[in-house]
């Protein structure tokens, strides 16, 4: 897989993000409602990446970083938002991929923590995440008292 770092809004995020939302409203009934502005996954605040299987996008997500202590978010961590794996492409390593990608750069960039917002139904990605040293932490955001949310978080070396 190609990751190439893309502005939110580049057509291909967009066609990505779109799929992402229609997997929320299928497992949860709604799509994520966390306001989010294109502008803060762009550098040095955050990132936005997607990847590519024979110039195909297959796969994306990104971070964006907090300036301020908010509950369990600390100042200065990475929040993942829209990560995801096109259905036909899953399995093959990709979320494993561009979450080391992620974390990559979002350590590269100065973060020492990052953190992620996920769901009971999405157990697939609770084990990418448990699996990759995640640990839950309090909830945080719109899904702060949300029983189906769940929120994890990894030190950044």
């Amino acid at each position: 897989m190609d990751i190439r770092t893309l502005p939110f809004d580049h057509p291909d995020s967009a066609k990505l993000i779109d799929l992402v939302q229609q997997e929320y409203v299928t497992r949860y009934g709604d799509p994520d409602v966390t306001p989010v502005d294109p502008a803060e996954f762009a550098a040095p605040q955050g990132i936005f990446l997607v990847g590519y299987r024979d110039e195909v996008p297959v796969a994306c997500g990104g971070w964006r970083s907090h300036d301020e202590d908010d509950g369990s978010l600390r100042a200065g961590d990475a929040e993942i938002k829209r990560m995801f794996v096109v259905d036909g492409e899953r399995g093959k390593g990709y979320a494993r991929t561009m979450l080391a990608a992620l974390e990559r750069t979002a350590s590269d960039a100065g973060c020492h923590r990052i953190v992620l917002e996920t769901g009971l139904k999405q157990p697939e990605a609770i084990a990418l995440y448990r699996s990759s040293g995640y640990h839950e932490i309090d909830k945080f955001g719109v899904y702060a008292q949300d029983e189906l949310s769940v929120c994890m978080a990894k030190e950044l070396e």
